[in-house]
């Protein structure tokens, strides 16, 4: 049987980079489960889009029978009811498949830790599964800058999406490590190694 891995919780504001450091996370030999990739995986699930269809009309599906995210995003995020029926459905799904990737994780002596990487990390009360949290800082003004060139998304968008969310600056206070990513990937390396070699010394 493996020895349980150490499991760190990964928070951030949207656009911070918390993709980036779950990256060189991964790199130092942890694995990275990911709760947005997760989803979008549920998501594909015939099932799961075959409920979507029938509450929300056949426009959730794509012609190629992909999940068309942009109008699921539209109903969710317009309609509180909707986002809480969605996250009835697919978040037991989604725990399910954490667990499995945890269990794995434990049983691999390749893993040096388990990262959570999850924008609902402390709304969805997983930090109550890590041992430690990592919260990843950027100014907003950084952080719109980076979804305009990824997702064309404006401040509006932005402020829309994170009013779901807790408050920054309330993850902030609950993180155990802040990083700060607001200069080259070069100067987030050794924040992510000083971390892990904590958490993996067990302080």
């Amino acid at each position: 049987m493996g020895r349980r891995k150490p499991i760190i919780g990964l928070s951030g504001g949207i656009g911070s980079g918390k993709s980036s450091v779950a990256a060189m996370f991964a790199e130092m030999g942890a694995l990275v489960i990911g709760s947005d990739a997760l989803n979008h995986d549920i998501l594909r699930q015939d099932k799961v889009l075959e409920t979507l269809a029938r509450w929300w009309g056949a426009d959730v599906v794509q012609p190629d029978g992909q999940p068309n995210r942009t109008r699921i995003a539209e109903i969710v995020f317009g309609d509180a009811e909707q986002k809480r029926r969605l996250e009835s459905l697919t978040y037991p799904l989604i725990a399910a498949a954490r667990e499995d990737m945890i269990s794995r994780g434990n049983l691999d002596p390749a893993v040096t830790a388990i990262v959570i990487d999850s924008p609902l990390l402390f709304e969805c009360n997983l930090d109550r599964q890590c041992d430690k949290t990592v919260f990843v800082e950027a100014n907003e003004e950084l952080r719109l800058e980076r979804l305009r060139a990824r997702r064309g998304w404006d401040a509006g968008e932005l402020r829309r999406r994170e009013s779901w969310q807790l408050p920054l600056s309330e993850k902030r206070a609950r993180a155990d490590f802040v990083i700060v990513n607001e200069g080259p990937l070069e100067r987030l390396r050794p924040q992510v190694a000083a971390i892990l070699e904590q958490i993996a010394a067990g302080r």
